[in-house]
């Protein structure tokens, strides 16, 4: 019963994913088109959301559910790390027409061949953390 909150938190995200049809491979191809605005207003809607959480959390010192308090760590400015991440990421979603989180939703509705792109999401976080030191960060 603990775990239940993240359950009912990840049925409402997939709700509000499938509506909002941000699961829609053609709506992101679209995006990557420069044809529609559908997704930058839901991507935008989420940037906007998650800076006034973060003013939130941090002008609230709030704590986290275990009680920890929330520590945002400021990250070096690398421009490399975030084109070279950046540009990985966006190729990766372009050719599936998923990020990880709608991936999660399309494999939830029974769509089975994201399992290949999740298999391969996986894999390349494995690679990135085996290879992590090697990596110019």
């Amino acid at each position: 019963m603990k775990g239940l909150k993240f359950i009912l938190a990840g049925i409402l995200f997939g709700i509000v994913m499938s509506k909002s049809e941000a699961i829609s491979w053609y709506r992101i191809q679209e995006m990557f088109r420069f044809q529609a605005f559908h997704m930058y207003g839901i991507i935008g809607t989420a940037v906007v959301l998650g800076a006034i959480a973060t003013y939130l959390i941090k002008k609230y010192n709030m704590k986290d559910y275990q009680g920890n308090p929330i520590i945002f760590t400021p990250k070096e400015m690398s421009v490399p790390r975030y084109i070279i991440g950046g540009t990985i990421f966006g190729l990766g979603w372009a050719l599936t027409g998923a990020c990880p989180g709608p991936m999660a939703v399309n494999l939830g509705y029974g769509y089975w061949a994201i399992a290949v792109a999740i298999g391969g999401a996986l894999a390349g976080t494995y690679l990135y953390g085996a290879i992590k030191d090697k990596l110019p960060h």
